[in-house]
């Protein structure tokens, strides 16, 4: 499930261009959801802190799927505040994601890592290798790699340290325009199998969005 604290963000890397979240937003806005009232502008909700804590059975949450917890301009007391609330729900198993790893190396010394925060970083071509590095000097038990959308091949991925590595390719109206290849999976898989790693493979997006089944094999591989 998803959990979002704030919603909104910008563009700041090549996997943005065609970010499904903000035609979502935008719509959400249309239709008059008060959360959305701003569409795609980031906008902290501070009355959703206290969900977590009302959730009775253990759940794997995503953090922020219509935003990016680390954006420049989100303010660091509330990233603490959202900190605290995983911390104090360790029965939850909670999964942030961004692309803005510069600034999560520098607030990651100053955050509390419970071992239920699993930490990752985006990494959709060998351009942005420089967010392992930066992952990695983060205190999560778990660090991942969400190589999503697969942009290009990305041989020889540094992946020491990590823990789980995810692969996808494009969602949203003009996916089709930047199609993900086998080939670029494969390559991924395959370094994964070699450092006996998670794997996990989302889907191809674009006209095959459901889809996940390489080579006949569907991998759902999460870590233990």
């Amino acid at each position: 499930m998803s959990w979002n604290p704030c919603t909104g963000c910008s563009k700041i890397s090549s996997g943005c261009l065609n970010c499904y979240a903000e035609p979502a937003a935008e719509h959400e806005k249309r239709l008059g959801f008060v959360k959305y009232r701003k569409g795609f502008q980031l906008t902290p909700h501070p009355y959703t802190l206290d969900q977590p804590y009302h959730w009775r059975k253990p759940r794997k949450v995503f953090v922020n799927s219509m935003s990016d917890l680390f954006h420049k301009n989100l303010q660091f007391s509330f990233i603490q505040d959202v900190f605290k609330v995983m911390n104090d729900n360790q029965q939850h198993i909670f999964q942030v994601l961004t692309k803005r790893a510069d600034i999560l190396q520098m607030d990651a010394p100053f955050l509390t890592w419970s071992e239920n925060i699993w930490m990752g970083v985006t990494v959709e071509s060998n351009q942005y290798y420089s967010r392992i590095n930066a992952l990695k000097t983060t205190g999560a038990k778990v660090k991942f790699l969400s190589c999503e959308p697969l942009l290009s091949s990305i041989k020889d991925i540094p992946l020491d340290g990590i823990d789980w590595v995810i692969v996808g390719g494009e969602s949203g109206a003009k996916a089709k325009v930047r199609p993900i290849q086998d080939d670029w999976v494969r390559e991924v898989r395959d370094n994964c199998l070699t450092a006996n790693i998670p794997f996990f493979f989302k889907q191809y997006g674009g006209v095959r969005k459901k889809q996940s089944v390489l080579d006949g094999v569907e991998h759902k591989e999460f870590p233990k």
